[in-house]
């Protein structure tokens, strides 16, 4: 760790300010560590604790004699002290005295910074955003989940367009993380809590990590008294052996809530993060149990405080466990408590499914007694699914309500948009981006000055590929074709669709390539040319995922298409921000009623970036007809093949007739009016209702009070 003697005592408090992860969504507090020493905050990977760990005395001593470096190191740490007391929050206002002791949030996966690359995709995102915004708002919150070592796969793409998965141990001494029960090593925590998988037990350190006024503990299995296969546990997210995957989630949910009761924290409300969790809620059954309760009434206590969120309308996204499997790990737990097995076993069985199935979402909706949704289209299709489990009540009556999905606006809003939104909608603008009296204001900036930071944005979108394709070229020695793919010939001034997210066939990634004609003939337009930038992981264990990601690449490769369609790999949330901050469209097409929110294209309507969509998730309740485009309503044809081929002919003529000829249209000055037209009324329909800040108020007015009173 870093010796205190290091830093002088006038900036001493450098090091608790890049401890916690509050400075990742504060402008100024990362303006203070880029201006301490710029090149190490850029090779550091924008990690201050890295930074401070290599940063030379010279540099420290040159920044306490800098008069404007200790105005900007006070003016942060008054904000940053304000923040972390309670005086004046949203939530210690309006509810006083409501909640007895914090929400504990339960997630698989967190997806903060890239400096703790311990997430995969939108789960993990959607929790680091609730946790910031819980610290925003000042709502008392834990977060539960894992300290994984390997975190997710680094991602290369090789010469003949397959994905290679690289895994990278994260150094502890240089990530923003601090172990509960320090042990001799630097930065090594030492057992906390144990618990019993199948015929042995097993041992659980926690590090913790500071968000604001939140605490996430992270659990380990990697620590002195486990077993090899133990301490390689936790190594990894997304196992796809069965057996490891319920031995996580036994880790995740029955020791998170000894790693509570270790530390005396006392949750007044639960929330399982999606099926993964559930066991959370049989750990506390039993716990009931202990005291004296039967089952019946250990259920409903536990199912007063309990909030479930289910995140998936796809059969493969839920967890199902072989009951042989839930037996080895579950047998001691029902003759330990007294429940027969068939009761235990109901918990997690579905209506005409399986007798051999246990499903964790059907786990988790039994067991909660506040349970959610994430979109409102995504609820009716969700009420439909569960509806087995509620037979005695009509479809519209199953209690699954749905609260949609939001972003962290703060985390996700470019530098400079969000100095153009302070600009013209009031220096506090981060802590009302939920409020609908904003969109007079928008409509009063400048088109001129919207449409220069958008292509200051797009340069350096362009400009961070271009530096990845140098460095593939140079360091890894790539050939021509992989320089190609990598974007290196991609246009500043070019209409500039992208279409990230994580590879699955539901998705359809290559949807836009289903004529490849008419689409070399839209991208290679002499005066209206169009470039597409793809990006995103195929799951190790996917095969079919992986041959969609080799056959978009290959097309990538493609000379005919000019250098015009980009792959960037080893997508990450780094990378995430110049993306969904500098195109011009966020593409989306994933096939009707499979997508459950989604939420990226929340990220890039607060950046100025236009959606175009199929009229799903989020997007079945955003798009007002003059905010973006939809591909088609529905479709007649029930056949995929079918949906694909009129999806397709549809999403080319709304690029050839529209958004083509209207980002074209420009005035004398360069300035598509028509254009930053459209931005503004998405920006104006888009924020307030999709941000964190209204996501969160509706948990904590829906689902966490009334979990709380009960």
């Amino acid at each position: 760790m870093l010796q205190e003697s290091k830093i002088p005592e006038r900036i001493s408090r450098l090091e608790e300010l890049a401890n916690n992860l509050w400075w990742s969504w504060h402008t100024q507090a990362r303006a203070l560590f880029r201006t301490l020493d710029y090149p190490l905050w850029r090779l550091s990977g924008h990690n201050p604790v890295r930074q401070l760990h290599e940063i030379s005395s010279d540099k420290l001593a040159t920044a306490v004699a800098d008069p404007a470096f200790i105005k900007l190191y006070d003016s942060v740490m008054s904000a940053f002290d304000a923040d972390m007391s309670d005086r004046g929050s949203w939530f210690s206002g309006k509810y006083p005295n409501v909640l007895h002791g914090p929400v504990a949030y339960f997630s698989m996966e967190f997806a903060i910074h890239n400096s703790l690359p311990i997430y995969a995709g939108g789960l993990g995102v959607l929790a680091g955003d609730t946790c910031k915004e819980a610290s925003d708002l000042g709502l008392p919150l834990v977060g539960v989940g894992f300290m994984y070592p390997q975190g997710y796969f680094h991602q290369h793409i090789s010469a003949e367009g397959w994905q290679e998965e690289h895994y990278s141990q994260l150094d502890f001494d240089e990530a923003p993380i601090n172990p509960v029960n320090p042990v001799h090593r630097s930065k090594w925590c030492g057992p906390l809590v144990q618990i019993r998988l199948g015929d042995r037990l097993s041992h659980i350190g926690v590090w913790q990590v500071r968000l604001g006024r939140v605490n996430l503990y992270l659990m380990c299995c990697d620590v002195e008294g486990n077993i090899p296969e133990d301490q390689q546990l936790c190594a990894r997210l997304y196992t796809a052996d069965p057996e490891q995957r319920i031995q996580q989630e036994i880790v995740l949910g029955i020791g998170g809530v000894r790693v509570l009761r270790a530390l005396g924290i006392k949750p007044s409300v639960w929330h399982a993060n999606e099926g993964h969790c559930a066991f959370m809620m049989l750990e506390r059954v039993r716990e009931e149990m202990e005291r004296g309760a039967s089952f019946a009434e250990a259920l409903r206590n536990v199912q007063a405080a309990t909030v479930f969120t289910t995140h998936t309308q796809v059969a493969a996204g839920h967890d199902i466990f072989p009951v042989s499997l839930v037996e080895k790990y579950f047998r001691t737990y029902w003759e330990s408590t007294g429940i027969n097995r068939e009761t235990f076993l109901e918990l997690g069985r579905q209506d005409g499914a399986s007798d051999q199935a246990f499903n964790m979402t059907v786990l988790g909706l039994k067991m909660a007694g506040h349970r959610n949704a994430v979109s409102q289209i995504h609820g009716r299709i969700t009420r439909k699914m569960w509806h087995g489990l509620w037979p005695e009540v009509k479809e519209d009556e199953v209690p699954i309500s749905h609260i949609t999905n939001g972003i962290h606006t703060p985390t996700w809003v470019a530098r400079e948009m969000g100095g153009v939104y302070e600009k013209h909608l009031g220096h506090d603008v981060s802590k009302r981006y939920d409020d609908t009296t904003l969109q007079e204001l928008v409509i009063n900036i400048p088109d001129e000055e919207l449409w220069a930071v958008h292509q200051v944005l797009k340069r350096k979108l362009i400009g961070a590929m271009v530096e990845r394709a140098r460095q593939c070229s140079t360091e890894r020695e790539c050939k021509a074709r992989q320089v190609l793919a990598m974007g290196s010939l991609l246009d500043q001034d070019t209409l500039t669709i992208g279409f990230v997210r994580r590879f699955a066939a539901y998705k359809r990634p290559e949807l836009v390539f289903h004529d490849t004609e008419r689409l070399k003939r839209i991208v290679t337009d002499r005066w209206h040319p169009v470039q597409i930038i793809f990006a995103g992981k195929s799951h190790p264990a996917d095969l079919p995922s992986k041959q969609l990601l080799h056959d978009v690449y290959t097309l990538a490769t493609n000379r005919e298409f000019q250098g015009r369609i980009a792959f960037v790999e080893d997508y990450d949330i780094h990378m995430a921000h110049y993306l969904v901050q500098g195109v011009d469209v966020w593409l989306n097409t994933p096939r009707r009623h499979y997508e459950a929110c989604g939420t990226s294209g929340m990220k890039a309507a607060g950046n100025g970036v236009l959606h175009l969509s199929v009229r799903g998730g989020w997007w079945h309740e955003g798009y007002n007809g003059a905010n973006g485009w939809v591909i088609q309503d529905e479709v007649e044809a029930h056949d995929p093949g079918e949906e694909d081929t009129s999806d397709a002919k549809t999403l080319y003529r709304l690029l050839e007739e529209e958004i083509v000829p209207l980002y074209y249209q420009r005035d004398r000055n360069g300035v598509p009016h028509g254009w930053v037209h459209m931005v503004k009324e998405a920006i104006n329909s888009i924020v307030p209702r999709f941000c964190a800040r209204r996501m969160l108020k509706e948990y904590i007015e829906q689902m966490y009070i009334p979990a709380a009173r009960k």
